[in-house]
């Protein structure tokens, strides 16, 4: 057993003494090899920011119910819509895509009928809102409806602008003319 066991030692020995053309085959192989490391970019240098708004609220804590009082008290004197009024259901649609199609009167009451962008037909009348911006109809006639909007200011408070719709002509083709 102690003959195999140097037969053995003496055969792996015998293996790794010729290493010249590993060698070689290495220093080919960096030799042909080019080098791809692209430079270090150059770093910007930093710009340091004095942050200054301490006295400040801070935007991610809730206000205080003083200072949420204190602005409603400020806007309380203007022009603005009544918060607690059910909305109707024109009040969804743009005046843009509102049309007027036609009239019915009775007993001196004139109703309009407004088409929406979505079909439906619906009958309104003086007092009736519509539109984005709080649109009530001040006046039904026969070839338009005269609304006064709330546009808000960008202040706070709210500024009337009116506008009317007008009579949708129908088409002339397909009637034979």
């Amino acid at each position: 057993m102690r003959y195999l066991v140097l037969l053995s030692v003496f055969l792996l020995s015998a293996c790794f003494d010729d290493l010249t053309e590993i060698n070689t085959h290495i220093e080919k192989v960096k030799a042909s090899t080019p080098n791809k490391i692209k430079p270090m970019p150059t770093l910007t240098e930093f710009q340091h920011f004095d942050y200054s708004a301490f006295a400040l609220r801070s935007p991610f804590v809730a206000p205080k119910p003083e200072a949420i009082q204190e602005k409603m008290q400020q806007m309380s004197d203007c022009l603005h819509p009544d918060p607690r009024r059910r909305k109707q259901p024109l009040e969804k649609f743009a005046l843009e895509s509102l049309n007027m199609s036609g009239t019915l009167g009775e007993q001196g009451i004139i109703w309009a009928l407004v088409e929406a962008s979505d079909s439906t037909l619906h009958r309104v009348s003086v007092g009736s809102y519509l539109g984005l911006y709080n649109g009530r109809i001040t006046n039904v006639g026969q070839e338009e409806i005269i609304i006064v909007e709330l546009i808000p200011d960008g202040a706070g408070c709210w500024v009337e602008r009116e506008t009317t719709i007008s009579m949708v002509e129908p088409d002339q083709e397909g009637q034979g003319n």
